[in-house]
């Protein structure tokens, strides 16, 4: 399959971008989930026992329960799905949409600028659930699961709650996202120039974005985890104030607590999250290539196992696509 192939078809139809998106993040969040909640802990203001990941790890489980590091996946489950679903399919539309504006002269500005809209979306999606995950994943919370936690939050703090770090978020994400685009997409460029699926090199694009840009944006994750979860006595509004309350309670090196668990967490998530998604993109667009009698080749008995798409996962597709399947604008290909 050529770049052109592989590259312009899927941009054209939401659907296939939204459901690979979807399962990419549902999966990425599920696997990585208690790395997750361990680099929350690390970054609380109170809590004892969290200098190191293996420390930290050993105390939620001794303490709290086998089970207490995944705490709270409900809430990522139910806000991954959406929330990437609109991250991939707005990345996708962007970036196709600029560099057909730019003719390909600007690619890295392109698929920044592309990142920039995408986390935009993603964010607005995701804020509310983090909040409740990050909650749920503090020392002696005492919320017993996700729809409680939710009530009393908006009961007591009012809707805003929900919103009250997104500012920082963004701040965070923007950056992040822009960073981590680009990334991935030089990777992509130097280990596999000729854009076919290639698992190993999505792989290990994937894990480099991701590392790369948690690493340079950990500062406003602390602020993020101080304003969604409000441990301090009075309430924290707003990136400033997060900011002051990590300076006075750790010291600058409190804005980079948990950046180890940050970047372990961020680069096999990110693999997972490339890895998953452009497999499902490859299978779906094989499926329509199948069903609409397209220019797509099939691959012949003899192909590489690295360029042909799981059988598996192209008939529960094709079920897939066959109920869900829109009419896709007509658009003309360059």
């Amino acid at each position: 399959m050529s770049f052109e192939e592989y590259e312009s078809l899927p941009t054209q139809n939401f659907v296939t971008h939204m459901t690979a998106g979807a399962i990419a993040g549902v999966m990425e969040h599920c696997i990585m989930y208690p790395l997750d909640s361990v680099k929350t802990r690390m970054q609380s203001l109170r809590t004892a026992h969290n200098s190191t990941i293996v420390e930290t790890f050993r105390y939620m489980v001794q303490r709290e329960g086998l089970l207490r590091p995944v705490r709270g996946m409900t809430a990522v489950v139910m806000g991954a799905g959406p929330a990437h679903a609109c991250y991939f399919a707005t990345y996708e539309h962007s970036k196709h949409t600029l560099s057909q504006l730019t003719r390909h002269r600007h690619d890295h500005i392109t698929h920044g600028l592309s990142g920039c809209l995408a986390s935009l979306i993603h964010d607005a999606v995701s804020n509310p659930t983090e909040v409740v995950k990050q909650r749920l994943q503090m020392l002696n919370s005492p919320y017993r699961g996700v729809w409680e936690c939710a009530r009393h939050v908006y009961r007591k703090e009012g809707f805003r709650a929900f919103y009250r770090s997104y500012g920082t978020q963004i701040a965070m994400n923007v950056p992040f996202s822009s960073l981590h685009f680009v990334t991935y997409e030089w990777c992509q460029a130097t280990l596999n120039p000729s854009r076919q699926y290639d698992p190993r090199a999505h792989a290990l694009c994937g894990a480099a974005a991701g590392a790369i840009a948690a690493a340079a944006t950990t500062p406003l994750d602390v602020c993020k985890t101080v304003l969604n979860t409000q441990e301090s006595a009075a309430r924290v509004d707003g990136l400033v104030e997060a900011a002051t309350q990590v300076m006075r309670a750790t010291g600058p090196l409190g804005f980079f607590k948990g950046v180890q668990a940050r970047v372990l967490y961020q680069m096999p998530a990110a693999a997972i999250c490339w890895l998953t998604y452009e497999t499902f993109k490859h299978a779906l667009l094989r499926v329509e290539g199948q069903e609409d009698g397209s220019h797509t080749s099939l691959p012949s008995a003899s192909s590489s196992p690295s360029t042909s798409s799981p059988p598996l996962a192209c008939a529960a597709l094709r079920l897939a696509a066959a109920s869900t399947e829109v009419p896709a604008p007509s658009l003309t290909r360059t």
